[in-house]
């Protein structure tokens, strides 16, 4: 047998990453993200009931679903922990629209194939822009596990 036979390696960070941390509730801000009935928010109002003579005080938590901007509420006793999602946003250039999906190229100069063109009023606006001939600018969101494009904005000019 080898020495090697207990050695791990756990530096990567891809698939096997946690999407959410745990934070108590009493710790979470208004414009900061949490989790409400599994999906990723961005908390828009809380407030914090008094504790009663037994029990803990509550925190009341309102947040909009980054992805869909569906309205979720969710009630915590402030000690108690909640997930945070991991939300990162990274900015591409658009090479084209192919299919309802967007070709981006990352700042290493390869491509990402996979993001959706949004759907409404942001995608239709985005479409147009590009058949114009601009050279737009994509921000894509992803916390756990999902990816949108949530904005863009026109390249500036060299």
């Amino acid at each position: 047998m080898s020495d090697n036979e207990h050695e791990h390696n756990f530096e990567q960070a891809e698939s096997g990453a946690s999407t959410t941390f745990p934070m108590q509730c009493s710790a979470l801000r208004k414009n900061g993200h949490v989790v409400i009935k599994g999906r990723p928010c961005k908390i828009v109002d809380m407030s914090t009931s008094k504790t009663g003579k037994h029990g803990h005080a509550k925190v009341h938590l309102v947040g909009i679903d980054i992805f869909t901007g569906k309205k979720y509420e969710d009630l915590c006793p402030s000690t108690h922990n909640m997930d945070v999602p991991n939300v990162t946003r990274q900015d591409y250039a658009l090479i084209n629209i192919d299919d309802g999906y967007l070709n981006l190229m990352l700042q290493d100069g390869s491509t990402k194939d996979d993001v959706k063109l949004p759907e409404g009023e942001l995608g239709e606006e985005l479409e147009a822009d590009f058949d114009e001939g601009k050279e737009l600018i994509v921000s894509v969101v992803s916390a756990m596990g999902e990816e949108h494009a949530l904005s863009f904005k026109e390249a500036p000019k060299a």
